[in-house]
């Protein structure tokens, strides 16, 4: 199941049942789970840890040095999970300083030219189009999309089940649940076909929405509708989420319509 033509370091850590094409390159410092499938010309730099069922395709740079220039050169890592897939020249750099972590959790597609930056946290169960290029210190939550050609800049923040259509570029955190849209970025509703698609019911998808338009309809600033939120929907899984999750924006929150 392993090439003679790949070139693995002896000090590389590899899985049970793990496929590895001619012409991979892995170093030292990597352990690879079992059942992980690495196409030809991947890359595996030292600091990666990939859990089990990942699908690597060619030309695949995986823990990469960050393009930080604070980078020093120190000995940082990227942590990956179960069952992800990397397709074609996806390139995902490891953290900048020392006892820091790139995360990917599991579950999670990147399609053909993805770039993940330094540090950023990613959960499970995301969809990165084509050419979508995440910067450092982001932190995306589940079940998020991202279309095609996205630029994610640094440090923002994105909640559960967003989608983020193609072509934006944003600076602010998107909350969860909802449609981004256009540039500068945009609230466009709640994102009811991912709510849907997670049973969550009727009554719900309706008291978001209402959340949604007292913050981004409303007359008030986003800390006065997040009060209104509290007093005026009724609080549950979801609506306790988008209140933490607006509560603790740092960078602000994407723009009204």
């Amino acid at each position: 199941m392993i090439s003679p033509k790949a070139e693995i370091d002896p000090k590389a850590k590899i899985g049970k049942n793990v496929t590895i094409y001619p012409f991979a390159y892995i170093e030292a410092d990597v352990e690879i789970g079992d059942d992980c499938v690495i196409y030809p010309y991947v890359s595996i730099m030292k600091g990666t840890k990939l859990g089990r069922g990942n699908q690597v395709f060619q030309n695949t740079v995986l823990g990469a040095v960050p393009q930080d220039f604070n980078y020093t050169g120190d000995d940082t890592e990227l942590i990956i999970g179960d069952e992800n897939i990397f397709r074609e020249n996806v390139v995902i750099n490891r953290a900048t300083f020392k006892g820091g972590r790139t995360v990917l959790g599991n579950r999670n597609f990147l399609m053909e030219g993805v770039h993940v930056s330094h540090d950023t946290k990613i959960a499970d169960g995301c969809v990165f189009g084509y050419g979508t290029k995440i910067a450092g210190d982001c932190d995306i939550e589940d079940y998020v999309i991202f279309s095609s050609s996205v630029i994610a800049n640094p440090s923002v923040r994105v909640g559960r089940g967003a989608m983020i259509q193609s072509g934006c570029r944003f600076s602010k955190d998107v909350p969860p649940y909802i449609v981004a849209y256009d540039n500068p970025t945009k609230y466009g509703g709640p994102n009811n076909s991912i709510l849907k698609l997670h049973n969550v019911s009727d009554k719900v998808q309706n008291h978001i929405a209402n959340a949604y338009r007292l913050v981004f309809h409303g007359q008030t600033s986003v800390f006065d509708a997040v009060n209104q939120i509290k007093e005026q929907v009724p609080p549950g899984n979801e609506i306790n989420h988008i209140i933490e999750f607006i509560e603790n924006t740092k960078l602000g929150i994407i723009s009204k319509i």
